[in-house]
This record gives structure tokens, sequence and C-alpha cells, in this order.
């Protein structure tokens, strides 16, 4: 079983789509409006149970009305929750999406930074049971808990970095692997090497910055490589890193029971992340079968 714990942000995501985007001091109407739950954390989490894991997912969810949005989504999604402070009753985090018709975005985001968690406490048992957990970086004080546990009874754990956060380097202490978006910069680096280079220096064993429909580049060990990213007609970009972030943790989770190593895992991500990039939001591409069916990469491994 693929056993994968999440932490870091959820969302309430408002998407509007629109035939293009409005210009300073003036409105369009929408052409359709959806409600998800959100977030990096959350939507890996949805992602890797929506392929067959066993996903929980550590977070602020609270008990404000709107709260249950993002508890009913979870639920139907299979995702076990861990509420990192229950008694939160502020609204929770949201996000004005708005696609236009290229499938470009422009987003307008509340982070996790005026919600407080209550516990950072850690369920070591949960984290010796898991096969993989990823952190975000979101909530960083749960984090920092969570990722230090689960490198202390073995369990590998995944940065998700989408971008530099304070405490990020002191996070990195406890990663074994980075998956980080092109924004990702931490302090004095200005190339892809140099973001190489300042990861393996803190301990950080498999590297891969994505950049969009361009190639993957990867540092695993001592060797360069590249993953690359198969080209869709694309509708809708939103999310599709988190995915990729969520289904490398499935693969991933595989490669530990012997089958797909660090690239492959990688590799067969991408597919996943490219091919949600057809549909619209964020949950529509689980309603159409993949190009790369999970159950028959596993079987083949």
């Amino acid at each position: 079983m693929c056993r994968s714990i999440f932490v870091g942000l959820s969302t309430i995501d408002i998407v509007y789509r629109v035939d293009e985007f409005p210009a300073a001091d003036t409105k369009v109407a929408a052409q359709s409006q959806s409600v998800y739950a959100g977030g990096p954390a959350t939507n890996a989490a949805i992602a890797c149970a929506h392929m067959g894991g066993e996903a929980t997912l550590a977070t602020v969810v609270g008990r404000n009305a709107l709260a249950g949005v993002i508890r009913e989504e979870l639920a139907r999604h299979s995702v076990q929750l861990i509420d990192l402070n229950s008694d939160f009753d502020g609204v929770p985090a949201i996000s004005s999406v708005s696609v236009d018709k290229c499938g470009s975005r422009n987003v307008v985001s509340a982070n996790a930074v005026r919600i407080p968690i209550s516990s950072t406490k850690v369920d070591d048992e949960l984290c010796r049971q898991a096969n993989i957990l990823m952190i975000d970086g979101h909530h960083m004080q749960a984090c920092q808990a969570w990722a230090a546990a689960a490198r202390a009874c073995g369990t590998p754990v995944v940065l998700d970095g989408g971008g530099w956060k304070d405490r990020t380097e002191e996070l990195l202490r406890s990663v074994d692997t980075a998956i980080c978006s092109a924004d990702f910069m931490p302090p004095g680096c200005a190339s892809v090497s140099d973001i190489f280079e300042f990861l393996r220096s803190r301990g950080v064993t498999n590297i891969a910055i994505s950049n969009g429909s361009e190639p993957i580049q990867i540092l695993s060990g001592q060797s360069l490589a590249s993953v690359r990213v198969p080209q869709v007609n694309v509708v809708d970009t939103m999310g599709a890193g988190d995915i990729l972030h969520g289904a490398y943790c499935y693969f991933a989770s595989i490669r530990r029971d012997g089958g797909l190593d660090f690239i492959d895992a990688l590799t067969e991500a991408a597919k996943v992340a490219s091919e949600s990039c057809r549909y619209a939001g964020t949950r529509e591409w689980m309603k159409h079968p993949l190009a790369t069916s999970p159950s028959r990469v596993a079987e083949g491994r």
C-alpha cells in the first residue's frame, strides 16, 4: 500500500473562467465558476489518493462554516485529515483565480501566515508506517516537526519547493528530495546550477526543477539528467505542479517496494501532471482515463 503524508497549506479556491482578463477599473462576466479545496499539500494529497494511495493531510482547517468546503472534499477523495488547529474559527485562506481562454491564470491568494497552528505534535507511528512524507513549507513549524520525525524514523521527506520561504534552510536539514519550481530561488542563487549546488550542500540527495512545459532538470546523487514533459493541448495549468508532487509521491512509494527509481517516478508523475492540463480546474482530469494508468505502471515494474 502507498502510504503518504502531506503537511502544509489548505485553501478554498474560487475559479472563474473568462474570455479575457479585465483591464483596470473594469469587470467581466465569468463563463463559469467553480469552488475547490486547494493549496499545494492539499492538491497533492488528493491527487495521490485518486491514484490509489493512502493519503493523510496535516493542515489547519478549523471550525469556520467555510471550512466545511475543505472537509467535505477531503472526505470525498478519501484523504485522512489531521487538523493542526481544530478550534480556529477564522475564515480559511481563500484564493481567487481567473483563467482565460488560453489557459493563462491570474491569482489573488491569502497564504497561511495569518492562520495559527495550535500544535506541532507529530503522530510518530503514522510517520513510521508511511512510505513518504511531503511538506510544502507553509505552516513552517508543523512542516519542520513532521519532517524531522520522518527523517528520524527513516521515512523519505520530499519538499515541494514552490518558492523560497523564511526558515526553509532549517527545513532542508530533514529533506531527502526537493522538487522545485523555477520560482524557487535560495539566497545567493541565480541559476539552476546554483540551486543544485545550494541544495546538495545542505544534504538534499535528489533535486528536480520544473519550468512549465520545459524539461525538468534533475540532479540525482552526482548525476545530471532531464525529464521530458509531455506536450498536450493545454486548457488549464492550475494545480499542475501540485499534481506532479502528489503523483511523484505515489510512484516513489512504489519505488520503495522495489520498483521505480527517482527519475522513473518523476517521469511517470510528469505524464500525469501534463495530462491534467488538458482539463479545466484541479479535479476534472480525474474523470478521464490517463495516458498512463497508475496500476499498469505498478504492475509493469
